[in-house]
């Protein structure tokens, strides 16, 4: 099964587009941290791990999406930033003092921001 798992998303991988690849790999973060929180007196040992996962995706798409050379709106990429630096000092404090309520603000943050990537622009209209 858990072959079948990697063969799909490797597939997935291949056939989304960047921001689809992008919202699918934030919700795979808020969904492990959300297992964590759900089952916390079972699931804490994978604490650990969600963090780091979670981290690393931030970095990347921080340094990513702050780059100079990103064509993306300043205000846009002040926005990412600041949020990235939230999900670091968020990440600290829950290594810090554990509890599952630290982790709702980073689950709701992947979640909102993987929906605002998968939003398609609306159409244009059409002349009547």
């Amino acid at each position: 099964m858990q072959q079948a798992a990697q063969a799909y998303g490797k597939v997935a991988q291949q056939t989304l587009g960047p921001r689809e690849l992008e919202a699918h790999v934030l919700l795979k973060a808020a969904t492990r941290l959300q297992r964590v929180r759900d089952a916390w007196d079972e699931r804490q040992g994978e604490l650990d791990e969600a963090l780091t996962y979670n981290r690393k995706l931030w970095t990347v798409l921080a340094t990513a999406a702050t780059a100079e050379t990103n064509p993306l709106p300043r205000e846009i990429k002040q926005n990412i930033g600041n949020l990235g630096i939230f999900i670091f000092k968020r990440t600290v404090e829950v290594m810090m003092q554990p509890s599952p309520e630290k982790l709702d603000a980073l689950v709701n943050i992947n979640r909102e921001v993987a929906a605002g990537l998968r939003a398609m622009p609306a159409a244009p209209p059409t002349g009547a």
